[in-house]
């Protein structure tokens, strides 16, 4: 046991310091595959991504691209949903999976010893490639997600969460939301549709990560898609339009009010991000170290917790605010946050947050490496939004050599007032 704990700290220290290698090509079925090497433990980490998120919903039936997600494991392959999961558990594997805006896909963990890597990656391809929304599997987790949309259009914070994406993406796949109606509008067919067309080799991403040589990931990652739908060819998203100023007020009964401020941000791969990243530390990512923590939480006690961060995507992806506080102090704490975002767009950080916001982030990276898990995310991530192959090692110098005029500038061009949409629900 002491061997490999010792192993395993010997890995995480390697990829946190030394660098990591990360090997790229486009297997012959035309996928892109993106490939670390590492020998330390026998694991084997992969994840496959395709241009199949949520954006991509069909119009009238938004929540298809999670639902198909979600159900390609509920039976493939000429193997039944409870199969799927006896043959995981038998192999020790582990199978996931989640949906967002621009992307949709699935990870498997196994053990790197060829009898169950191969099993495990057997199981993946047929989920990835054969699957067949059983009927009756389709109907219960329809009516699961029918009433997990009806939940949530109860709770303040995702009304909330629903409202501001439509205010900032007007007219844009990046607004829609599931709703009860777009979700009865879904059948069987609708999956097939949907999977036939979008999981496709030429839209997919193959992330490998573990105990394997070069050409056993070759052989892995064209295993893995050679056999995937035809597919339809992958259409651009329509351009992101900046909303006007508003306000936009929703009732509720809860005794907390729910506020978002925001816009649409920054894309993956701008010059802009890294500016932004090392500013919004400060503006509202350092957390109590942060302007708005200090002046809304501390000064005022207006909110245990306020928030911001820039989520870039394939498009401009959105920045947020986030606060809640009590109804009859939602006004004051409002405008507490429009000023503390206003006085740092105009000055930025002085030259100590700038300082503390570049150490921290420096020496926070190698926690968010520490494991092929969280390295797995950052390489699906760099292959699926064409990002350099030395990102990981770039960053620590990224960050610091952004400057304070760099930060001014950059949230001057991304965060303007004219743009600027404010949602509030339990609003008086």
């Amino acid at each position: 046991m002491r061997m490999l704990v010792a192993a395993l700290a010997m890995a995480l220290s390697f990829a946190a310091e030394a660098g990591v290698k990360i090997e790229q090509w486009h297997a012959p079925s035309g996928a892109k595959v993106v490939f670390v090497e590492t020998h330390v433990l026998p694991i084997l980490d992969v994840e496959v991504d395709f241009s199949a998120g949520s954006a991509y919903d069909p119009p009238g039936k938004a929540g298809l691209a999670g639902l198909t997600q979600g159900l390609l494991d509920g039976g493939a392959g000429g193997l039944d949903e409870e199969a799927i999961s006896t043959r995981l558990v038998d192999l020790g594997a582990i199978m996931g999976g989640s949906t967002e805006a621009d992307r949709a896909g699935v990870t498997l963990r196994t053990l790197s010893y060829p009898e169950q890597r191969t099993a495990a990656l057997d199981l993946l391809r047929r989920v990835l490639a054969k699957p067949t929304f059983p009927e009756a599997v389709v109907t219960r987790e329809l009516a699961r997600s029918i009433a997990a949309v009806q939940e949530a259009d109860t709770r303040p914070d995702a009304i909330a969460a629903k409202r501001f994406a439509a205010a900032i993406y007007p007219d844009h796949p990046y607004g829609v939301s599931a709703t009860v109606e777009s979700m009865r509008r879904i059948d069987r067919d609708d999956l097939v549709a949907f999977h036939r067309d979008h999981y496709s080799a030429r839209r997919a991403v193959v992330s490998i990560i573990g105990d394997v040589t070069r050409a056993e990931a070759e052989a892995i990652a064209q295993s893995l898609t050679d056999d995937l739908p035809a597919g339809t060819p992958e259409g651009p998203l329509p351009p992101v339009t900046l909303p006007a100023t508003q306000v936009v007020k929703v009732p509720h009964p809860a005794s907390q009010s729910h506020i978002l401020i925001g816009l649409p941000g920054v894309r993956r791969g701008d010059p802009d991000y890294f500016p932004l990243l090392v500013g919004n530390y400060t503006l509202g990512g350092g957390g109590f170290v942060s302007r708005l923590v200090k002046e809304v939480r501390e000064k005022r006690g207006y909110a245990y917790s306020v928030y911001s961060y820039f989520a870039p995507r394939k498009l401009e992806g959105p920045f947020e605010i986030g606060l809640q506080t009590k109804r009859d102090q939602a006004a004051a704490a409002l405008k507490v946050a429009d000023d503390t975002l206003a006085g740092f767009v105009k000055s930025g950080p002085t030259p100590a947050e700038l300082a503390a916001a570049k150490k921290n982030l420096v020496d926070g990276f190698g926690l968010r490496i520490d494991s092929n898990a969280k390295l797995l995310g950052y390489l699906s991530t760099i292959g699926f939004f064409n990002l350099p192959l030395t990102y990981l090692d770039d960053f620590p110098a990224k960050v610091n050599a952004v400057t304070a005029t760099q930060v001014r500038e950059a949230f001057a061009r991304r965060v303007k007032p004219e743009n600027l949409v404010t949602v509030e629900v339990a609003a008086d």
